[in-house]
């Protein structure tokens, strides 16, 4: 539909021309959860097997592209729809805090590839790895949001992905003990630092979508 009195130009029924506008919404999260599960896991592949390739970077910066064009039909579409399935606001967290995470697993394979660094660690690995775990999470619940009566699903895939969160910050601490340790090139630590940094904080986003669909849930 386009207005509140339902006037339409197609000749569709208001019924079925509002659950299409309705379905939207679900149909574009998914396909956004869909790009964030590729470029989570190209960007696992880039950093167990680090080498110094614009063509996979290339890929990845074309994923987030993708998804941020995804993001903004979604603020269009919302901007154009009288009535939404979830409250707008959430519909707006939910758009951007995803676009987030695809935004700093690019940002942290761009640093690998304009600081040229030496080598991964055996913690970027773990994180990319975790990183990977709770984006699969993230797929999971937002596939079921438009389903709601699996909730009780949804909230322990939540968990999870809280559980992930503090593995984590877990690694990081360890990430950043070895890297000051045994790193005595100080511009070398700093590209790391920065690489590491990155990577958990994605980590850190996919916490914060998975706290958003928790909240829709529980509202529902």
């Amino acid at each position: 539909y386009e207005t509140a009195s339902f006037r339409l130009s197609s000749g569709a029924s208001p019924v079925k021309r509002f659950i299409r506008r309705e379905e939207r919404f679900y149909d574009l999260f998914e396909v956004l959860a869909d790009r964030i599960v590729e470029g989570g896991r190209l960007f696992e592949e880039i950093v167990n097997n680090y080498e110094h390739s614009e063509q996979k970077l290339s890929k990845l910066k074309e994923i987030e592209h993708e998804a941020d064009t995804i993001t903004h039909d979604i603020y269009h579409t919302l901007h154009h729809t009288f009535i939404t399935p979830l409250d707008r606001e959430d519909i707006y967290s939910l758009a951007g805090t995803m676009d987030t995470v695809l935004d700093l697993i690019e940002s942290a394979a761009v640093r690998m590839y304009l600081y040229r660094i030496r080598g991964t660690t055996r913690e970027l690995s773990e994180l990319a790895r975790i990183l990977n775990e709770s984006i699969g999470e993230i797929r999971k619940i937002v596939y079921s949001v438009r389903n709601k009566r699996d909730a009780r699903m949804i909230l322990r895939a939540c968990v999870v992905i809280n559980t992930l969160e503090n593995e984590a910050d877990q690694v990081l601490r360890t990430a950043m003990m070895r890297l000051f340790e045994n790193e005595k090139d100080p511009i070398e630590l700093i590209k790391m630092k920065e690489i590491i940094q990155t990577t958990e904080t994605a980590t850190d986003i996919c916490e914060d979508v998975s706290n958003i669909i928790e909240g829709i849930i529980l509202k529902h």
